[in-house]
């Protein structure tokens, strides 16, 4: 039960984050602290090792290569910062996989990930509308980062039940979601909810009727927010059309900054952090006030401080990821609420790769939460296959 809580509590408190840090700059470490804690604790008393995965050798690999690039480039400004930001994603990761596989339900870490970015969302139509800001921000200081946990969260929602008020509420967080992704004026966050959707009814799992109610939901909140809000939209839209040429220039300097970064230093990187104390250098000061920014594409910039050989362990998460969540639609019914399950984790998956392309987003738990549960799904559901099978197996040898 204990496992349970704090597995819930650290994926359900991700999004919300940046309110916890406003209390005190620790408080969202607490769950995930506790979780591998108890976690060792149990696995101890039960003299068990995790369940070997593929999965769990990469990370492994993984930490070594961060730990050794950070060695290389330890004198760097920001090395120790950013080590210390990588090796609790992966060690959380491998807790994620091996919980959810054996105590933790795969469909209550997910919607506990949505109810969490739902509350998000209401931060961030909060902050728009009541505080006044030009881009909704609510618990995330950027909003892009904001729109990142808002739109991997929406195909989580096709997973309440069939039950009218489940399927209400599931509706109305939709809305929340939408709206709240749509208040960032986030262009990666809209490309990635696109992909979800686009990639949700593809797989024929997005019910129309739920599409539309939410869809009439949003259009209420918009035409609320208009009402009470019209001035701050105004001046948002105004402001996000006149950065967004600045964007554009500024993002493509520091992609080619990063593929240099890349080219110079191919197999050991700059060093985790590398990129933000290398950044003035290698773009000969193109950014006169942003000296040291991040990448805005998550995966140069990982190359660029990793190395091709860390880039290619860090690519090799997510497909284990993905292959692990084909493998258990082929093994679930038409029927299973499984199947559902791991195709809401492709869809949340896709919108965060998608989203990754403008956004540095390594450092944040939806990507390696969903990898943790497309390969504890995978082994659930052959699990349940060989029991299946021992069980007509028997049955046959009675008869």
């Amino acid at each position: 039960m204990t496992l349970r809580v704090l597995a819930y509590a650290t994926v359900g408190l991700a999004p919300v984050e940046g309110y916890l840090a406003a209390v005190n700059p620790h408080l969202g470490k607490v769950a995930p602290a506790l979780l591998i804690a108890v976690w060792l604790v149990v696995r101890v008393r039960q003299r068990q090792l995790p369940r070997p995965t593929p999965l769990h050798a990469v990370l492994a690999l993984l930490a070594v290569m961060v730990a050794a690039t950070a060695a290389i480039h330890s004198p760097g400004a920001f090395t120790a910062e950013y080590t210390l930001r990588w090796l609790p994603f992966l060690v959380i990761t491998a807790v994620l996989a091996d919980v959810a596989c054996r105590e933790v339900p795969i469909r209550g870490l997910l919607l506990a990930m949505a109810t969490g970015a739902t509350a998000a969302g209401i931060g961030a139509l909060y902050s728009l509308i009541i505080g006044g800001e030009a881009r909704a921000g609510g618990p995330q200081t950027d909003p892009n980062d904001l729109a990142y946990f808002l739109v991997a969260a929406i195909p989580l929602l096709f997973l309440a039940g069939k039950a009218s008020r489940q399927r209400v509420a599931a509706a109305i967080g939709g809305a929340v979601l939408v709206a709240g992704a749509m208040a960032t004026f986030s262009r990666g966050g809209a490309l990635g909810l696109t992909a979800a959707v686009g990639w949700l009814a593809a797989r024929r799992v997005l019910p129309w009727r739920a599409l539309a109610a939410t869809a009439s939901v949003v259009a209420l909140l918009g035409l609320a927010t208009l009402q009470f809000a019209g001035p701050q939209i105004e001046r948002a839209v105004q402001e996000k059309s006149f950065i967004a040429a600045s964007n554009v220039d500024t993002r493509e300097l520091r992609w080619q900054a990063a593929a240099r970064m890349v080219a110079e230093e191919p197999v050991w990187g700059v060093g985790p952090g590398g990129f933000r104390e290398a950044y003035a250098a290698e773009s000969h000061n193109a950014e006169i006030d942003e000296q040291t920014p991040v990448a805005h594409n998550m995966y140069l910039e990982v190359a660029a401080e990793l190395g091709l050989p860390g880039f290619t362990l860090f690519a090799s998460v997510i497909g284990i990821a993905g292959v692990a969540s084909e493998r258990t639609i082929r093994l679930r019914a038409l029927s299973s609420p499984g199947r559902t399950e791991a195709i809401a984790i492709q869809a949340s998956l896709l919108a965060v790769l998608v989203a990754s392309t403008f956004l540095s987003e390594q450092y944040y738990l939806p990507l390696w939460s969903l990898a943790a549960l497309a390969v504890a799904a995978e082994i659930r559901a052959r699990r349940e296959d060989r029991e299946r099978s021992s069980a007509d197996a028997c049955s046959a040898r009675d008869q």
